[in-house]
């Protein structure tokens, strides 16, 4: 069995404080054993961008930055924050972790410098991560934590994190945006207001037991979604955009497409890509130019197989493409480009010898916005099993003044929270009329996407989902465990100004 990559040869470009530089994931039955303790360290790091230094931080595992696991292994050890600076780490997609282990969470902890906690729960199979859930996160505190599956069969599994990078401090950038860290805020007011008169509107919490899923009929906020669709303007006059932050690189695995990472493959060989955006605030959309890509997998779950062109990739999100290398070998990019841009980052997959071509960090042309025409392509393999929903949340995602992001009208802070019952089929519908997507995101659970505008189907299982202006998307999801869960936007900057709310489970 071929062993992951992640090789971002940070050994010639990166100097660690007090550690040896990143290299290539661990893979074994007994990884948790391979280190006495910590089995996780956050450590500080000097990283050359474009031949310029920046600080930035970085997750070790027993073998180098993140972990790769097998199905059925259990994340079992210390974490070690050797910083010098606090850490919030969140394990993104893992449904197993309980939520006093996860310390992005309500109430919740942060790991202090110097400060040690423990982890030990059943890693969730699949192409998952793990980041800060704080600003430190757009200095790149984020890593892999990808679980190979039982039944992934010989394919030479390659990880990839993509990141947007700037030199000025995530404080510097928020300040710019004109926004201030909402969280804990207090004096809610407005759209939860509104709401409340809006006819036909379901409240949190009200009972919605005659309403199915995939398929049956229109769900909450369908008539809604037909006044928002259409045209990239606002009722009020505002452009629909993207990228409100202005970044100096993107990055593929630490590198920009300056200097990209080279991933050797073999002749005739299958290879699949795991492909994790952990930008901050930037959506991307994937290409692999000459060979045929087929999405197999979306946030670390199967999807029936689906090839395309081009693949949107939202904040937060992951991707598993499979591709089959010719047997006459070559050089073959993997791309990366913002959307509404010509930027991109990326790396480069070839077999031994193959010519390997310069690329430029600028496409010929600009990518449009991401939209859900792919989404509304992609199915589950293993679907949520049809049954009637107990408990329908319409959620409407706002902008208000300052740069203040909101949640019914409420920052975190202000929220009331969204009360289920474990066991209980929940189903939110995400209405959008803000001049910005907004990539959503639950912890703890595994969602399916059930909805797009006015169309009931039975969609992909995801932990974050994209909702872009003026088209509802609803989601359901069974509560899981017991615990107080963040329901927020993956927008790094949104998250931070207020798009957070809580998903209480009793």
């Amino acid at each position: 069995m071929t062993r992951p990559v992640f090789q971002s040869a940070l050994s010639r470009r990166a100097v660690l404080t007090g550690g040896a530089a990143l290299g290539a994931l661990a893979f074994s039955s007994g990884w948790q054993r391979a280190l006495a303790a910590p089995l996780l360290t956050v450590e500080s790091l000097t990283l050359d961008v474009n031949g310029k230094a920046a600080k930035v931080f970085a997750v070790k595992g027993p073998s180098g930055e993140g972990l790769f696991a097998k199905e059925g292994d259990r994340l079992t050890g210390a974490v070690l924050n050797a910083s010098q600076s606090p850490a919030v780490m969140h394990w993104h997609g893992q449904i197993f972790a309980p939520p006093d282990q996860d310390l992005a969470r309500p109430n919740g902890g942060e790991l202090a410098p110097g400060g040690i906690d423990q982890v030990d729960f059943r890693l969730t199979p699949g192409t998952h991560w793990m980041h800060s859930h704080t600003l430190s996160e757009q200095q790149l505190l984020a890593a892999p934590l990808v679980t190979r599956e039982a039944d992934a069969g010989d394919v030479q599994d390659v990880v990839v994190m993509l990141h947007d990078f700037s030199f000025r401090s995530p404080e510097e950038i928020l300040a710019e945006l004109g926004g201030a860290n909402a969280h804990g805020g207090h004096g809610g007011h407005g759209m939860g207001q509104q709401m409340q008169g809006m006819p036909g509107m379901a409240m949190p919490g009200m009972d919605h037991s005659g309403h199915g899923m995939g398929g049956m009929g229109a769900g909450p906020g369908a008539g809604m979604g037909a006044a928002m669709q259409g045209g990239g303007m606002q009722g009020g006059g505002m452009m629909v955009h993207a990228n409100d932050v202005a970044y100096d690189a993107f990055l593929a695995n630490r590198r920009t497409l300056a200097d990209p990472e080279v991933v050797q493959v073999e002749k005739g060989g299958r290879v699949r890509l795991r492909i994790i955006n952990g930008g901050t605030a930037t959506a991307f959309f994937i290409t692999v130019p000459g060979l045929k890509a087929t999405c197999i997998a979306v946030d670390g779950t199967p999807c029936a197989p689906l090839v395309a062109d081009a693949f949107p990739l939202a904040q937060g999100q992951r991707i598993d493409l499979l591709v089959e290398i010719p047997a006459g070998g070559g050089a073959f990019p993997v791309l990366a480009q913002v959307e509404a841009s010509p930027r991109r980052t990326g790396f480069v997959l070839a077999t031994a010898g193959a010519a390997i071509a310069r690329l430029g960090e600028t496409a010929d042309r600009p990518q449009g916005l991401l939209d859900l025409a792919f989404e509304g392509r992609l199915s589950a393999l293993n679907p949520l099993p049809a049954r009637r929903a107990d408990k329908v949340f319409p959620i409407m995602l706002g902008e208000e003044p300052g740069y203040r992001w909101t949640i019914n009208g409420r920052i975190h802070g202000e929220d009331v929270p969204f009360s289920v019952q474990q066991g209980e089929r929940v189903e939110m519908t995400f209405l959008n009329p803000t001049g910005m997507s907004h990539p959503m995101h639950l912890h703890g659970h595994h969602f399916q996407v059930v909805g797009i505008g006015g169309r009931r189907f039975a969609g992909a299982l995801r932990d974050t989902v994209m909702v872009p202006p003026h088209t509802p998307v609803t989601i359901a999801f069974d509560a899981g465990q017991r615990g107080e869960w963040f329901l927020h936007c993956h927008h790094l900057y949104h998250m931070a100004t207020g798009m957070m709310a809580v998903v209480k489970v009793a």
